[in-house]
């Protein structure tokens, strides 16, 4: 059963873009990157998860290359930002914001089209969680930084994705997702996001580790 037209599929799935798109270029600026760059990284951010997921439930070819939107919302983010990037001191803040959003969206709008395709409650959550999470590990690796997922020192990024994509798999399963419960799901994981930012809230380590040493290499 298709839970949401066409249409609104691709509006939810042009926003995930454009805020994850926001945090790759505002990333790529950071980062001194050129105008090249920083177009790369929007692209990256932005298309990465979303492709991903629609090459493992089988949506091929993936909808970023059946849709000119959306190849043009990066692009027309990365420009925004080339011209209008917040001031230096402010750029990593605005980039963890971002990022949060992009989470939520994604975690959400990637476990209902998995469910669409035929995926069951949990598959469909846990493709949610790598579709949020995919353009952050892309935008990460080509920046030359460890990608968030796997940092033990950065507050928890995972987590939020898992709570909004399993609180839509369990809406799914009792057949009570609309469209208020889907923006309740993609606003818990964007403030879960921001608290653990915020209080500095991060995964525990594993039991009774011998190095106590900050920084493992």
């Amino acid at each position: 059963m298709e839970l949401f037209t066409p249409d609104l599929q691709r509006w939810l799935d042009l926003a995930g873009i454009f805020v994850f798109a926001i945090s790759g270029a505002l990333l790529a600026v950071r980062k001194n990157f050129d105008v090249i760059g920083i177009a790369l990284l929007a692209f990256a951010t932005g298309l990465g998860g979303g492709i991903f997921r629609d090459l493992v439930i089988g949506a091929v070819p993936p909808a970023a290359f059946g849709d000119a939107g959306y190849f043009l919302t990066p692009l027309v983010t990365s420009v925004l930002v080339i011209f209008l990037h917040p001031q230096v001191e402010r750029i990593n803040r605005a980039v963890q914001v971002f990022d949060a959003a992009g989470l939520g969206f994604f975690c959400v709008v990637g476990t209902i089209k998995a469910h669409e395709y035929g995926l069951g409650a949990f598959a469909a959550a846990a493709l949610g969680v790598a579709t949020a999470a995919g353009g952050g590990v892309v935008r990460d690796v080509l920046a030359n930084e460890v990608p968030l997922l796997l940092r033990w020192d950065r507050e928890i990024y995972a987590v939020p994705a898992m709570v909004g994509a399993g609180s839509v798999a369990l809406l799914l399963h009792y057949d009570a997702l609309n469209d208020l419960t889907m923006a309740l799901c993609v606003l818990t994981a964007f403030a879960l996001r921001l608290l653990a930012l915020h209080h500095g809230w991060r995964a525990p380590r594993a039991w009774r580790r011998r190095s106590a040493r900050a920084e493992d290499g």
